[in-house]
């Protein structure tokens, strides 16, 4: 027999573990599926969290599934989630799961009324050959998390979009000596460079060969000229694409220009029974404190549509 579940929630980063631990202390059954491979494992601390500033974000999911996993309601399975498939027939059961089991776990064949999606997003980097090297560490991609860290360092910001500038700006809270490697690609127009010179930070438009340093440290960018700009460190600017694409294929969800999971003001997408917090949503979360209350939300409502209509869930019960 296929295991069903009130609510099976895809994704067990911020988003899905808040969402996950509020729906089993409402007694719902819960299955929590997470594959372990989070978009920041490189990134050795997490900011911002309130009362875990400074946490490493394996941590954060280890100590969150733990909580989940304490109450009776809670299953985790480690596992990719291949397909999501609405069901047709009319019944408790609105769609079909099925995983490829990791870790040793093996394989599932899942239902549930609820499938709540917060499997967040996956990045791509600019194609420069040792970025991995320094990414997590002296390179970072969000500017809230990790700008503290960076206060008054000679700083680089690397990016191939059209949304350096505004990136640009807002990174200067933390540091003027601060230069944008648009990488020969990205946009950054006449007037944003004037207006970014006037703050101080400077657009170099040459092309990157790579990221250098020495003993662990980044000591600069190098370009296609063979100059070596000297930088300590800095942000980059991946490309994001919705995790969720690839197993939703079957499922007519709206999304938006990016891909991007478009939503209700409580997580409800446009296919019955279809939830999504965090990241995968538009617009995105973008910090973990944002994304865990994105999942909490979510689930308040997931709760409450389950109940259904007063009226409904009262009609046949006979007055004293």
């Amino acid at each position: 027999m296929t295991d069903h579940y009130d609510v099976i929630v895809i994704g067990a980063g911020p988003a899905g573990l808040a969402a996950s631990l509020s729906l089993v202390r409402a007694r719902r059954s819960v299955l929590l599926i997470d594959s372990n491979r989070p978009r920041n494992s490189a990134t050795l601390h997490a900011h911002g969290f309130i009362t875990r500033d400074g946490i490493s974000p394996l941590e954060l999911r280890r100590l969150g599934r733990a909580e989940f996993e304490g109450y009776p309601g809670a299953t985790f399975h480690s596992g990719m989630v291949r397909t999501v498939v609405p069901i047709d027939e009319p019944g408790d059961a609105r769609f079909t799961v099925t995983t490829k089991g990791i870790r040793g776990e093996k394989n599932l064949e899942v239902t549930a009324q609820v499938v709540l999606i917060a499997t967040g997003l996956v990045e791509t980097l600019p194609a420069l050959p040792s970025i991995r090297a320094w990414y997590g560490t002296n390179l970072h991609s969000c500017i809230d998390c990790d700008g503290y860290e960076k206060a008054d360092a000679a700083l680089a910001l690397i990016g191939e979009s059209s949304d350096l500038a505004e990136r640009a700006f807002l990174l200067s809270q933390w540091s003027r000596d601060l230069i944008v490697f648009t990488n020969g690609a990205g946009e950054v127009t006449p007037e944003e460079e004037d207006a970014l010179r006037r703050r101080g930070i400077q657009v170099d438009r040459r092309r990157i060969v790579d990221i250098v340093g020495e003993q662990g440290a980044m000591t600069g960018v190098e370009l296609d000229d063979g100059e070596v700009v000297k930088r300590e460190g800095g942000f980059v600017r991946p490309q994001w694409t919705p995790a969720a694409l690839s197993f939703l294929e079957a499922v007519p969800v709206e999304t938006d220009a990016d891909g991007l999971i478009v939503v209700d003001d409580h997580g409800r997408t446009s296919v019955p029974g279809l939830y999504a917090a965090g990241d995968s949503i538009a617009p995105g979360a973008g910090q973990l404190m944002v994304a865990a209350g994105t999942g909490a939300r979510t689930a308040a409502a997931v709760n409450r549509d389950l109940l259904g209509s007063l009226l409904d869930v009262h009609r046949d019960v006979p007055l004293d």
